[in-house]
């Protein structure tokens, strides 16, 4: 009776590394375009999707199509007993700022991208809140780990922090945050809040 053979140490790390160095090429295509025809197994592939930006939860699946297309849809942003509430042809008609800024998804994927909108420290102006505030912004998704997020002084205060409305040019895609949504800069693209509702100042 033969003895099995033993898997050398060595055999074993290289075993692995093959492994390693062929999910990333086999993925790469998320991130680098050039890439994109290696890209097997990854989801999403840099440059494709709604206005040349790939998309990981769309307005379906998040459930809020309807409240996205809303005629009576509104964003309001609140400190304390103080609340403003703006319509989209308000929004729009605020001065704007654009900010080409990466956005980056936990999926391994990141691409960048020219933002227009509102500045965020400008929407806080409105409430008479400093721009160095931590705010609560909330989705109009009905569910979801995601739907509220906090944003810390360093991104409200950030003049490229903007409440976005169009993207590379035209007007936000639903499925990418349409009527309103977050962009900062280093900021998770999971925490790029999407369909806003409302942004609240912390108390602080």
């Amino acid at each position: 009776m033969t003895e099995p053979q033993r898997v050398t140490r060595r055999a074993l790390l290289g075993t692995i590394a093959a492994t390693g160095i062929a999910a990333v090429g086999l993925t790469a295509g998320q991130s680098f375009g050039w890439l994109a025809p290696l890209n097997a197994f990854a989801p999403r592939v840099q440059g494709y999707g709604p206005q040349q930006v790939p998309v990981n939860t769309t307005a379906k699946a998040a459930g809020v199509v309807d409240a996205a297309q809303a005629a009576d849809w509104t964003l309001t942003v609140r400190r304390g007993d103080r609340t403003e509430v703006l319509d989209r042809t308000r929004l729009s008609g605020l001065p704007h700022a654009r900010a080409t800024l990466p956005i980056a998804c936990v999926e391994g994927w990141s691409t960048t991208a020219q933002w227009e909108g509102v500045r965020m420290r400008d929407l806080l102006a409105l409430v008479g809140a400093p721009a160095a505030s931590t705010i609560l912004v909330t989705s109009l998704q009905p569910r979801g780990a995601y739907r509220m997020t906090t944003m810390g002084p360093e991104f409200a205060e950030d003049p490229s922090t903007l409440v976005a409305l169009s993207l590379n040019g035209r007007t936000l895609d639903l499925d990418h945050g349409y009527p309103a949504r977050v962009i900062a800069p280093g900021r998770p693209g999971v925490l790029q809040t999407k369909w806003l509702s409302s942004i609240e100042v912390m108390p602080g």
